[in-house]
């Protein structure tokens, strides 16, 4: 396995554990000085694991998936799925910068619903294990679509 399928493989696994709510495996694969910034939460920096621990844990509870904006309340079950668009994998000795377009898509009652916002991830190698450190968020917007 090169290193670039290696980092790739880490980088799915630790955002399935982000849409399962399985906090340890997110634990495992987070940095406990973990920075991110949001932009859908708030627009300053939120450091360390417990914002998101509340966050998995209260979705885990209501069986909810982070980042999908989706109306729970009205529906019995959603099925979503997440996909990287552009995934761009930058290395640097026991660094990587991940960067793509995340879209989630999630079944609703009158359909299939995608959200997209832009990410990059900052992952480093301690101790021979890949640790996510930093994460940056940005909206995604689309554009207006006009018929011809």
């Amino acid at each position: 396995m090169t290193n670039q399928d290696e980092i790739k493989k880490f980088l799915f696994d630790h955002l399935q554990s982000i849409f399962d709510n399985d906090l340890d495996h997110y634990h495992a694969t987070t940095n406990e000085d973990l920075t991110l910034y949001e932009w859908f939460v708030t627009p300053h920096r939120l450091d360390g694991l417990p914002f998101h621990d509340f966050m998995m844990s209260e979705n885990a509870r209501r069986n909810t998936v982070f980042g999908a904006d989706v109306d729970y309340e009205n529906l019995a079950e959603v099925n979503s799925r997440f996909d990287l668009s552009n995934l761009l994998i930058q290395e640097y000795d026991n660094t990587a910068i991940c960067s793509y377009t995340l879209l989630v898509s999630s079944g609703t009652g009158s359909g299939v619903k995608v959200v997209a916002h832009n990410e990059s991830r900052v992952i480093i190698k301690i101790d021979h294990h890949w640790k996510v450190v930093h994460v940056h968020k940005s909206p995604a917007y689309q554009a207006p679509h006009q018929e011809i």
